[in-house]
């Protein structure tokens, strides 16, 4: 369903985030992120350069290769349009993320590694979806494998999300023994 109508407004503001999975000829695979912003009235940066209505406040760009298992074997980034020239000096701090796995943890290690002033913000941001997109990706490869489990054999899906929680349908029907709900009639 979508959004309900709103009240009359002016659009200031416009993020595009395209993320994509790619296979590679060599088995690896590429899992890239471009985000462009743009605004609808001048923006004045830094007190003297000046950035139209339309053109890119930021363009910038991630690619991870990710071997079967989510191993980051390498990390790019681009910064081809940023508020100011430094910016760009940003995109090698990704290289921390080179030899770590997308899995449990991710998300703490991003902010571990590249929090703050150790990396750029918009950059860091897109990792986290990213991973998802990693999983989307190897969704074939990775469907044959063993649900991940924890310590007590309860697969580490189950509470990770509204529908996958140990009282919902999808967990009744695909984990009857860790199903903790009233059944469905």
């Amino acid at each position: 369903m979508p959004l309900p109508p709103c009240v009359p407004r002016d659009a200031l503001h416009l993020r595009r985030i395209e993320l994509r999975g790619y296979r590679r000829v060599d088995g690896l695979y590429d899992i890239e992120a471009h985000m462009v912003d743009t605004k609808t009235e001048a923006l004045t940066v830094g007190g003297w350069r000046v950035v139209a209505p339309g053109e890119p406040v930021h363009d910038m760009s991630i690619r991870l290769v990710v071997d079967e298992d989510l191993n980051v074997m390498d990390i790019l980034a681009s910064t081809d349009a940023s508020p100011y020239g430094i910016c760009s000096d940003a995109t090698s701090t990704l290289q921390c993320m080179k030899g770590m796995r997308i899995g449990p943890g991710w998300s703490k290690a991003i902010r571990e590694q590249l929090g703050g002033r150790k990396g750029c913000t918009h950059l860091t941001e897109l990792l986290k979806p990213l991973a998802t997109v990693a999983f989307q990706t190897l969704w074939k490869v990775r469907e044959n494998q063993p649900a991940a489990v924890d310590s007590s054999g309860k697969p580490r899906k189950i509470n990770s999300c509204h529908t996958c929680a140990s009282d919902r349908e999808v967990v009744q029907v695909r984990w009857p023994m860790h199903f903790d709900g009233t059944p469905a009639k």
